[in-house]
Formats: structure tokens, C-alpha cells, sequence
């Protein structure tokens, strides 16, 4: 049977630690789920985690454990782990015992139904109200508007992936909130099933309020990254366009006025809000060029592609032949 990796960013969870490698053990312990690791990263704690991640690790050899230097935030250690992992199937879940490993098992047979991805969705949170469920039901409500997303919960962070899908996704930045919508924007087949949600009950929560102004920063970022990324000049050059077009009434206007009752046309406002917005339009439309020119920089020079297959027939696995990058 192929390789389970259960991968768990931790932070200051020291309490923590224990009961979740007993109820992960408990969890996958069965015939039917196969060989399992667990690969915990410490992400700069200081509180004692890793010395006690050094104790599981050392009484079972599928403990995994990869310790960051300092703290480099949610992404960089799901990344971590991600890259330490050698499983076909990857798991991905807090270390703060919210996430429930017995609903591992069950999304291990959602995703052999065909799945690429299998997402969780918390049934009846058990978090703070104005501190986390609103602020995550705006959220989810924003993502679900903006992307096109279906799904209603993209904060839960128990979820079962494939290798393949990942292995296209490099994490950085507070992108571990938007993998839902990286790994359908590479074309997987997702679904999202309902899973449990136990209340915290040691360690200290690290959300706060400020995470919702990333989250609407990382949302812009992932829009363009999904819709913009290989045709930049599609979206700086509208507004560009846009703008020229608003310049060109405007200063148009403003000429007609002269020669009829309005006034001169240094007098004229318009005449102001023209030129600026001319002006704005030429530099929209160049960020658009330069825009291309990096693309193609980006692409051509690593050899990328800017598509992912799924499947071949009748083809070798070689490389693929060099060309151009479509427009």
C-alpha cells in the first residue's frame, strides 16, 4: 500500500504534542489505512515543544520531525513539511487538537473515489464568536465571491491531497490559507466533506484580528496569480485604457467648453482631470509591457510551462520540446 504522511506545523504546543501522536496512532493504527508517518515541524517555538518532539520521535520511528531555526510562519512550515514528506498521500492538520485524526479515514475514502483533493469542512466550531467565526464567515464568504470557489470553508486545515498536487504548489508568504484555491486553480478535482471540531484545551490560540487584513492582501494576490499571472498586460492595460479613454473626455470637454460658455481651460477642471488620468493610463499600460516582459522571463528562463497536465497516452515522460510561452 502507498505512504500516508501526516503533516502537523506546531508553535508553542508542547501540551499538545502527546495527545496528538497517540490519537494519529490511534487513528491510522488499521489495516485498512496502510504504512503512516507523522511529520511534525516546529516552527520556532520556545516553550519546550521540540524537546518534547524529540521524545515521541525517539519512541517511534515514524515520528518525522523538522525543526525551523526561527519562527517563519504557517506557510514556510506547511511547506516544510510538505517537502519532508515522502508519502503518495498527504494529510495536512493544526497541532492544536482541533482537527480530529479519526476523520483521517474517512477522507482517505472520499479521495479514493477519484479525488485529487479532499477538503474539511468544521462542523459546529467550537471557537469564539466575534473573535473567529464572523471574521471566517466574511472571510470564506469574500474568497468564495472573488475566486469562485464553491466550498464554504477554506480555514480548515485538515485535508487530504496527493503528492502530484502539491508537489505544483510552493507555499510562501500566508498562502496556506488559499491552498483550497492554488490546487483547483492547477485543474484538481476537489470536494469537501463535513468533519469534527473539538474546543482548544491547552496551549494559546496564535489568531488574531490583524490576519483578516492579510487575508484580504493574500486574496488579491492569489486573483491575479490565477487570472493575470501569464497575460498581465489583459489587466493593467484595461485600466490603462480605461483611464486614457476618461483623459481623453475629459480634456475633450473641457475644449468644447472653451470655445461655448464654460470657462478657459486652465480654468477648467476637467481640463486637470484629463492629463492626470492620461497620464495614469500611459503608466498603467506600461506596467502592463513590463508585465509581459517578466512573465516571459519567468517561464522561458526556468523552462515552465504555463499549464498542467494530467494525464498522458502514447506519450514518453522525457522532456517537453522548448518554445514560446503562449500569449
Amino acid at each position: 500500500m502507498s505512504l500516508l504522511s501526516v503533516v502537523v506545523p506546531v508553535k508553542d504546543e508542547r501540551e499538545n504534542v502527546r495527545p496528538m501522536f497517540d490519537r494519529v496512532r490511534e487513528a491510522l493504527d488499521c489495516s485498512r489505512c496502510g504504512p503512516w508517518e507523522l511529520v511534525f515541524v516546529d516552527d520556532g517555538s520556545t516553550d519546550g515543544t521540540f524537546t518534547e518532539l524529540e521524545t515521541v520521535a525517539r519512541e517511534d520511528a515514524r515520528v518525522k520531525v523538522v525543526r525551523l531555526r526561527r519562527n517563519f510562519g504557517q506557510s514556510a512550515a506547511t511547506q516544510a513539511g510538505l517537502d519532508a514528506a515522502a508519502g503518495d498521500v498527504i494529510v495536512t492538520m493544526d497541532g492544536d487538537l482541533q482537527n480530529d485524526p479519526a476523520d483521517i479515514p474517512l477522507m482517505l475514502a472520499k479521495l479514493n473515489e477519484g479525488y485529487d483533493a479532499v477538503l474539511g469542512q468544521r462542523e459546529k466550531r467550537q471557537d469564539k464568536l466575534l473573535l473567529r467565526k464572523v471574521p471566517s464567515f466574511a472571510a470564506n464568504w469574500l474568497i468564495r465571491k472573488v475566486l469562485g470557489v464553491p466550498f464554504k470553508d477554506f480555514g480548515c486545515t485538515l485535508r487530504a491531497v496527493r503528492r502530484e498536487v502539491f508537489d505544483g504548489l510552493v507555499l510562501y508568504g500566508e498562502m496556506h490559507r488559499f491552498i483550497t484555491a492554488l490546487i483547483m486553480q492547477q485543474g484538481a478535482s476537489v470536494a469537501q466533506m463535513p468533519v469534527r471540531h473539538h474546543p482548544r484545551t491547552a496551549g494559546k490560540s496564535k489568531y488574531n484580528l490583524t490576519r483578516s487584513v492579510r487575508v484580504m492582501l493574500d486574496l488579491m494576490t492569489v486573483k491575479f496569480q490565477g487570472s493575470f499571472q501569464t497575460r498581465p498586460m489583459h489587466l493593467f492595460g484595461s485600466v490603462g485604457l480605461l483611464c486614457l479613454l476618461a483623459g481623453f473626455v475629459s480634456v475633450a470637454a473641457s475644449v468644447v467648453m472653451k470655445y461655448t460658455t464654460g470657462p478657459g481651460m486652465t480654468a477648467n477642471p476637467l481640463f486637470l482631470l484629463g492629463a492626470v488620468a492620461g497620464l495614469i493610463g500611459v503608466q498603467f499600460v506600461s506596467l502592463g509591457l513590463m508585465g509581459e516582459v517578466l512573465t516571459r522571463v519567468y517561464y522561458e528562463s526556468q523552462g515552465k510551462r504555463p499549464y498542467v497536465v494530467r494525464e498522458r497516452r502514447n506519450l514518453d515522460r522525457g522532456p517537453l520540446p522548448s518554445g514560446r510561452i503562449a500569449a
